[in-house]
C-alpha cells in the first residue's frame, strides 16, 4: 500500500470559512473525586468501560480514513490510538475517569472543508481531539480551537504548531529535522552542496527553509527545487536535480514521488545522496522498481525511531497490536499514533490532579507541562510545553538507513541528535514564513 503524503498541500489556500458554529459550554459540574468538568466529560461510564464506576472523558479523532492521500497512515494512526487508550483504561484510567476515543471518530478525506464540517459535528461532545490529521486541515479549525480552548493533537509536524498553545505536538518539526539532516550530510557524508526537492506548502516549504538555513551555516551551495505532487510531474524536477548535481538532496514529497525521483535520477547517472523527511518513506517502495536506487542512495530522517525499536513504548505498541484479532502488518502510522498520545495522557492526568477537567483546566495543564513520559520513544524533554517556542521546541531527530530486513524497511543509523544549526537557531516564527 502506497502513501502519497502531502498530496493535498495545495489546499492550504482553503483555510477560509472556519466554522462559526458555537456550542455554549454548560455549567461546570462536579465529578468523581470532586473534579470539575464541562464539555466532553460525563459521570456516566464510557461505552466500553473497564470500570463502570468511573466517569468518561470523550476525545474526538479526525483522520484520513477512506479515500484521501493519507489513508494508509490515517487508518493505523487511529487504530493505534484506540489501543493506546484501551491500555490506559485497563491500567486504571485517569483518576476517576476512563477515556473514550472510539465514539467520535470522523473522516476528513484530507479536505480542509470536510475537516471543518466534521469538527463542528463532534465539538459539542468532546473535551479535545486525540487526533487532527494534516497541516492544512488542522489550520482550517485552528481559529475555533483557539477561541474555544479545545486542545488538538496534530498528526503532522509543521513548525507552526510550536506557536499555538492549543496544539499538543510531539517530536521535532520538518524544519529542524531538515537542519539536522543537512548537518549530518556535511559531517558524515562530506557533502559540499545540497538541494531541497519538495512539495509546496507548509510541509515542503518548512523542510526547504530548514535546509537552506543549514546550508548557509555549513557553507554549502543550496538549490531550491519545488515540485508538484504526482508521479507524472517529476520529470522537470529530476532534470533540475541532474543539472545542479548536489551532493545531498533533502527530499520532502510523498513516497510515490520519492520513488520516481530517486529511481529516475539514478537512471540518469545521479550519484548524490538523498535524505527524506518523515512522511516521504513507505516500506512498499522496496517492492517497487526503484528499490535498488533507494537502497543505494536513500536515507530516512524522522522524529523518533521506527516501528520495532527497542524501547518500552515500542514494545507496548507491538504487544497491543499482537493482541488484536489479527497481527497488524508493521506500519509507522501505528508508531506515530502511539507516540502522539502520551502528551494528552500527561495533560489529562495533570488536569484531574488539579481537580479541573474543564476545557480551560486542560489547556492550563498543557501549558504547564515540563516533561512527558514517552516510555523511551522520545526523551522526556520532548514533552515541554511551557515557556516560549524558542525555549520549548524539541530539536532532536533520527537518521535511518534502508534495511529490507527491518519491520518498516529502515533501521536507525544515528540516534537522537541535534546538529549545530538547530542548536543555534533562534526560533521566532514558523520557518516557512
Amino acid at each position: 500500500m502506497r502513501v502519497r503524503s502531502g498530496v493535498a498541500v495545495a489546499l492550504v489556500a482553503v483555510l477560509v470559512g472556519v466554522s462559526g458554529c458555537r456550542s455554549d459550554a454548560p455549567e461546570a459540574q462536579q465529578g468523581g473525586g470532586d473534579v470539575k468538568f464541562d464539555v466532553g466529560v460525563t459521570k456516566e461510564p464510557c461505552p466500553e468501560a473497564v470500570d463502570k464506576a468511573k466517569g468518561c472523558i470523550y476525545l474526538g479523532s479526525i483522520s484520513d480514513l477512506t479515500e484521501g492521500p493519507f489513508k494508509a497512515l490515517g487508518v493505523p494512526i487511529t487504530e493505534s490510538q484506540k489501543k493506546f487508550w484501551k491500555r490506559v483504561n485497563a491500567a486504571g484510567g485517569i483518576g476517576s475517569f476512563e477515556v473514550d476515543v472510539t465514539k467520535y471518530v470522523k473522516d476528513n478525506k484530507y479536505n480542509p472543508q470536510i475537516h471543518n464540517e466534521v469538527y463542528a459535528e463532534i465539538k459539542p461532545d468532546v473535551l479535545g481531539l486525540a487526533q487532527t490529521l494534516g497541516s492544512p486541515t488542522t489550520a482550517a479549525i485552528l481559529a475555533d480551537l483557539k477561541s474555544t480552548g479545545v486542545i488538538g493533537v496534530p498528526a503532522s509536524w509543521t513548525s507552526a504548531w510550536a506557536f499555538e498553545d492549543v496544539i499538543l505536538e510531539s517530536g521535532t518539526n520538518y524544519c529542524f529535522e531538515s537542519m539536522n539532516s543537512v548537518d549530518f550530510g556535511a559531517e558524515t557524508l562530506k557533502a559540499k552542496s545540497v538541494a531541497a526537492l519538495h512539495f509546496p506548502g507548509d510541509y515542503g516549504d518548512d523542510a526547504a527553509a530548514g535546509t537552506k538555513l543549514a546550508a548557509e551555516v555549513n557553507g554549502m551551495t543550496f538549490t531550491d527545487i519545488p515540485t508538484a505532487p504526482g508521479q507524472e510531474n517529476q520529470g522537470a524536477a529530476i532534470q533540475k536535480l541532474i543539472a545542479a548535481k548536489p551532493d545531498l538532496v533533502i527530499l520532502t514529497t510523498g513516497p510515490t514521488e520519492a520513488a520516481t525521483i530517486v529511481g529516475g535520477a539514478a537512471q540518469n547517472g545521479f550519484k548524490g545522496q538523498f535524505i527524506g523527511t518523515s512522511p516521504t518513506w513507505n516500506p512498499a517502495l522496496l517492492k517497487s522498481p526503484a528499490a535498488p536506487a533507494l537502497t543505494a542512495l536513500y536515507r530516512q530522517s524522522g522524529p523518533w525511531a521506527p516501528y520495532g525499536a527497542e524501547t518500552a513504548g515500542h514494545k507496548a505498541l507491538a504487544e497491543s497490536l499482537d493482541q488484536a484479532m489479527f497481527k497488524a502488518a508493521p506500519n509507522d502510522g501505528y508508531t506515530a499514533g502511539w507516540v502522539w498520545s502520551y502528551p494528552m495522557k500527561a495533560a489529562l492526568q495533570k488536569a484531574v490532579d488539579a481537580k479541573d477537567l474543564t476545557r480551560a483546566g486542560l489547556l492550563a495543564a498543557v501549558k504547564s507541562l515540563e516533561t512527558v513520559d514517552y516510555e523511551g520513544m522520545l526523551p522526556e524533554a520532548a514533552g515541554k510545553f511551557s515557556g516560549e517556542p524558542n525555549e520549548r521546541v524539541f530539536r532532536q531527530s533520527i537518521i535511518s538507513k534502508v534495511n529490507p530486513a527491518a519491520p518498516t524497511g529502515v533501521s536507525v543509523e544515528k540516534d537522537f541528535f541535534t546538529g549545530k544549526t538547530a542548536e543555534a537557531h533562534q526560533f521566532a516564527k514558523p520557518c516557512y514564513q
